[in-house]
């Protein structure tokens, strides 16, 4: 089999997984609350519907949130993302090629290309762009009329968009971690589409383990179901749901190893003491980008990591989690100091 067809299959399978409606979907419940009362609205007003700004951690839900906009609208929808729109004429492209109400995607909105974003702001509030022809004195600008649209950003990282951009959309929604009994809710139903027997008490488990994050939930229950199928009789009991989430290497909290390393750097190459993201990034190997963004993020709202004006710290949780005795560690470390 080709990698484009193992793709192909990959996306299918969560296309097949994702909710189609907002009542469908499980978790973000103001959120939700608040969207089909927006979406109803301006379908009775017979109007676009207000651009959308989608905000949260990676794996919440910010895409399948897009969809389902788009479906209970009732129009298409264009995808695409920030950093695949490199120059004006691509978007404007995009833009001149949409009908009437329908909705354009726009992922990792944060990460446009600032002449790009420029275009965007016409478009936005006038249904219009501005082309600029020719070069030099010769240069003249001309204004195309867009067909209206709804525009929905869907960004990691809220603070790195633009006051002017963030400012335009009509309608904005955070998505926070999920709570582990919507996790579990969320496990059930996938189970169910995939056709695997699983009790309530293992998709708890599976959902205690899952970061907060129903794309984690997903993946690790398609794992869970390997195991279950080659280990055992197919059916996923808490045991081997346990026993499956150990050999992934993924603890009662969710931890995997990269967020244990990180833990386990702080508390012992640098004694607990506070460490720029820079060198903690450098310690544990991984680009500081990713720490910040990928693992520092469920670290901090699980109480195991802090920030402080000097840098990164463990706090007593994390010694705790990791069966670590923070005093003994730091006289350790002293005695170890005074050898030298």
């Amino acid at each position: 089999m080709s990698e484009p067809d193992i793709i192909s299959d990959d996306e299918q399978l969560e296309r097949t997984l994702r909710p189609r409606s907002l009542d469908d979907f499980v978790g973000q419940a103001g959120q939700r609350t608040n969207l089909k009362v927006f979406i109803e609205a301006a379908l009775a007003r017979g109007e676009t519907l207000d651009h959308v700004l989608l905000s949260g951690p990676p794996g919440l839900g910010k895409t399948t949130l897009a969809n389902i906009i788009a479906s209970e609208l009732g129009v298409s929808m264009r995808t695409t993302s920030g950093p695949a729109l490199e120059r004006q004429g691509d978007l404007a492209a995009i833009l001149t090629g949409l009908e009437p109400g329908d909705v354009l995607f726009i992922d990792e909105i944060h990460r446009l290309a600032r002449p790009v974003e420029e275009i965007l702001y016409p478009a936005m509030e006038d249904y219009a762009i501005d082309i600029v022809i020719g070069k030099g004195p010769g240069a003249r600008s001309i204004r195309l009329d867009v067909p209206q649209f709804t525009l929905i950003g869907a960004t990691t990282r809220m603070g790195l968009l633009s006051a002017p951009l963030r400012d335009r959309f009509g309608v904005s929604a955070r998505l926070d971690y999920y709570p582990e009994e919507d996790l579990a809710k969320i496990v059930e139903r996938s189970a169910s589409l995939l056709g695997v027997q699983m009790d309530s008490s293992s998709a708890h488990e599976l959902a205690r383990r899952s970061r907060g994050t129903p794309r984690i939930a997903n993946r690790l229950l398609r794992r869970v179901r390997d195991f279950a199928e080659v280990k055992g009789d197919g059916t996923v009991s808490k045991q081997l749901c346990d026993t499956a989430l150990n050999m992934l290497e993924v603890d009662t909290l969710g931890l995997d190893k990269v967020d244990q390393r990180i833990l386990e750097t702080l508390i012992t190459k640098f004694t607990g003491e506070a460490v720029g993201l820079s060198t903690l990034a450098t310690a544990i190997g991984e680009d500081k980008e990713t720490v910040e963004e990928v693992y520092e993020p469920y670290l901090l709202q699980q109480g195991l990591l802090k920030r402080t004006p000097r840098g990164r710290m463990a706090t007593e949780r994390a010694y705790s989690h990791l069966g670590v005795d923070r005093g003994a560690n730091v006289a350790a470390q002293n005695s170890d100091d005074s050898l030298f």
